[in-house]
């Protein structure tokens, strides 16, 4: 029998050397946080030899109300069981844990019981627990990636870049994912028990939470807020003085820890690469290889016709009210799974889209889908297959509404959907193009026999399609800084033997990234004369003072020409031109050390014409500081440079990025970023504080739904 204190005085987790092995030392050190299909070790100090016929046993509680309990096996069993062996000395026993590949995944309380020969237990001890992550490390779990250069990128970094602009002007945009900051893991957790899956039946929710599939697609639903308890409002409009603009995030852990502070109430506000940065930092976190991608000329195809109807009126403005539309860029995440639900060739990268666009089984929510079955063209295969290929696959039909209601079709564009799909590289921030894993190349063989796989029509090729008289039309631009005035060329060629007499129209309006025009800026009609074998050229000239009274938040214009020859079908051309903002510049001088102040600075100069009121410095960087405003005193004259000091203590070593925004009543979405290297202090004994401890002004996670 045991003493009146009891055999087992003191349970020992290990948390600091089991979380390096499991590569989860980022997340914590003095929690236990381990990989599934992984072995960890724990030991126990007990007061005296245990008696020969007692014997210890480890069981496990899932749930608030322990809806899972699983009792771990005393030697290897299964390999879908849990198990763990024993070694001991008199007084010390190390226990060595063994979790199946397939485990459910989360917050596990753990039972330490010493337990007789007939079974009566004798001491209990259950104030332990532990998280349990996927393994992409283990080969025999289903989100294993073997190649230690990708797990660097698509699990361990917290540093991102999202492509953003046109298919012909691409910019990059810095982003923190900050998957391993303070609660960061707790918050991703909540984030699952408050969907509604959860909330209808905890039981069978966490049982499912083996499966990454189940898992992603739920966090594809809960980084929205449509029609659930999600993380994120969509918003794609002005004003948004009731929250934050979507543009002014710089990185995803804001985010999260103002959702959960607040009872799981949805933030203010976010638009497809916000949704895309959000969940790629929960399945990173929860350790499921991510990557965040750009489609650019991305087709919303309401239908599953393949084709997207845009409308237009006899003034070329977009008419009202149109659910088929095609982006100028839309943002999704990939991630790497097997899929033992589907057919053989269909593992690898999945599609997953939080953004809430349509409905998918009655939720908002897209994937995951795997991407070779988009390449392939199989699109009976789960989840919304015709959905995405249509995004990256689909026509764009131009049609003229006559005021009399006939629609005269201008225009079928073959070739614009699905360009430039683009992701982070793994080896610095430079793009990587992807398109050809999402499509063969465009009028290839193999792409027509796609086609024609999916239902879609097989275009013509491109030298079988003609033109009236031989003419061609095309803008040219460059790319224009916002503040600047700028020119806009359209050239028509003639390489017919004939003069050509036509109308030119020339339209431009200011749209979103979404391709919804917010107002017209530039309007001009001129009969035109194109000599045989010539090029005629008409130069618009955008001004400042005329399109900053109209441009739309995402600082992007579209360019519309029309030219009508007689009773011959016109011809329709058009531009996408997002201007670029100035960067700001971030220097961090000198070394920095862990735990030891640095001081950044930060500067830029007001490039506009105008005054600048109202503004305001956003920074923040995964294991330097949580997000921090600095407000700008005054306005700031047209060419004044501004320069502010911030001074900060980097709490983790390594290669990170310090992140700054700024905003203002004029100027918006100006971004910069810089390099730190945190090194280890000289001295010994650099041991972290608990998180607690370390931002004791940070709230802990709300545990239960609200």
């Amino acid at each position: 029998m045991a003493n009146r204190n009891g055999y087992i005085v003191d349970v020992d987790l290990r948390s600091n050397e089991n979380n390096l092995a499991h590569r989860t030392r980022e997340i914590d050190r003095q929690r236990l946080i381990v990989r599934r299909g992984q072995p960890f070790s724990i030991t126990l100090q007990c007061s005296e030899s245990l008696p020969r016929q007692h014997h210890v046993e480890l069981v496990l509680h899932l749930g608030k109300r322990d809806e899972v309990v699983i009792k771990t096996q005393r030697e290897h069993g299964a390999g879908d069981k849990w198990w763990f062996s024993q070694q001991g000395a008199q007084d010390e026993m190390l226990l060595t844990v063994h979790s199946p590949a397939d485990a459910i995944i989360g917050h596990y309380r753990l039972a330490v019981l010493l337990v007789s020969s007939d079974g009566r237990i004798l001491e209990k001890n259950d104030k332990f627990s532990f998280h349990l992550l996927y393994n992409p490390w283990c080969k025999d779990d289903v989100v294993y990636l073997p190649d230690e250069s990708l797990l660097r990128e698509y699990i361990l970094n917290e540093d991102g870049v999202i492509f953003m602009g046109s298919s012909d002007s691409i910019k990059r945009v810095p982003w923190s994912y900050g998957q391993f900051e303070d609660y960061v893991m707790d918050i991703c957790l909540q984030v699952l028990d408050n969907s509604n899956d959860a909330l209808r039946n905890s039981k069978m929710d966490l049982e499912r939470r083996a499966d990454p599939v189940y898992v992603s697609r739920i966090i594809s639903a809960m980084v929205n807020s449509a029609g659930d308890r999600g993380v994120l409002t969509g918003k794609w409009y002005e004003p948004y003085s009731d929250g934050v603009p979507p543009y002014r995030w710089t990185g995803s852990v804001p985010i999260l820890q103002q959702w959960s502070k607040n009872g799981a109430r949805a933030v203010k506000y976010g638009q497809c690469w916000v949704f895309a940065a959000v969940a790629c930092t929960v399945l990173r976190c929860l350790g499921i290889p991510t990557r965040l991608i750009t489609n650019f000329s991305s087709a919303h195809d309401v239908d599953g016709d393949l084709n997207i109807d845009t409308l237009l009126n006899e003034s070329l403005r977009l008419l009202k009210d149109q659910r088929e539309s095609s982006w100028n860029f839309h943002c999704w995440v990939e991630s790497w799974m097997r899929r033992d639900d589907l057919p053989k060739g269909n593992d690898g990268w999945q599609v997953l889209d939080p953004t809430p666009q349509e409905l998918s089984e009655g939720v908002y929510c897209c994937g995951p889908c795997p991407v070779m079955a988009i390449k392939e063209g199989h699109l009976g295969v789960k989840y919304d297959a015709r959905f995405i290929f249509a995004e990256v696959n689909a026509d764009v039909t131009y049609w003229v509404v006559k005021g009399d209601g006939r629609h005269q079709k201008l225009k079928v564009d073959h070739a614009d959907v699905g360009r430039n799909i683009s992701t982070k590289s793994v080896y610095g921030d430079n793009r990587e193009d992807l398109t050809l894993q999402y499509k063969y190349p465009e009028g290839s063989k193999k792409e027509r026999e796609v086609y024609e796989k999916a239902g879609r029509r097989v275009p013509e090729p491109a030298n079988m399609i003609a033109t009236p008289e031989k003419l061609k039309m095309s803008i040219k631009h460059a790319n224009p800084v916002f503040g600047t005035d700028f020119d806009v060329i359209v050239e028509v060629k003639n390489d017919g033997d004939r003069d050509a007499h036509a109308r030119l129209t020339m339209l431009v309006t200011t749209v979103t990234y979404n391709s919804l025009h917010r107002g017209e800026c530039h309007r001009q009609t001129e009969d035109v004369t194109v000599p045989a074998h010539n090029v005629h050229k008409e130069v618009l000239r955008l001004r400042y003072e005329d399109y900053v009274k109209c441009v739309s938040a995402h600082q992007m214009f579209k360019v519309s020409a029309l030219l009508e020859a007689g009773e011959r079908e016109p011809l329709m051309t058009m531009a996408t031109i997002p201007l670029s903002m100035p960067e700001l510049l971030v220097q961090v001088p000198g070394k920095a050390v862990v735990w030891e102040p640095v001081t950044a600075l930060i500067s830029f100069t007001n490039p506009l014409p105008v005054r600048l009121r109202g503004g305001m410095f956003t920074v923040e960087g995964a294991g330097l500081l949580t997000a921090t405003e600095i407000r700008v005193n005054g306005d700031i004259s047209p060419g004044q440079k501004v320069s502010v000091k911030l001074s900060f203590t980097p709490t983790r070593t390594g290669v990170r990025k310090l992140l700054v925004d700024f905003d203002s009543d004029r100027l918006k979405d100006m971004k910069g970023d810089a390099t730190v290297v945190v090194r280890k202090k000289a001295a010994p004994g650099d041991t972290p504080f608990p998180a607690h401890i370390r931002h004791p002004e940070l709230p802990l996670p709300c545990s239960n739904p609200v």
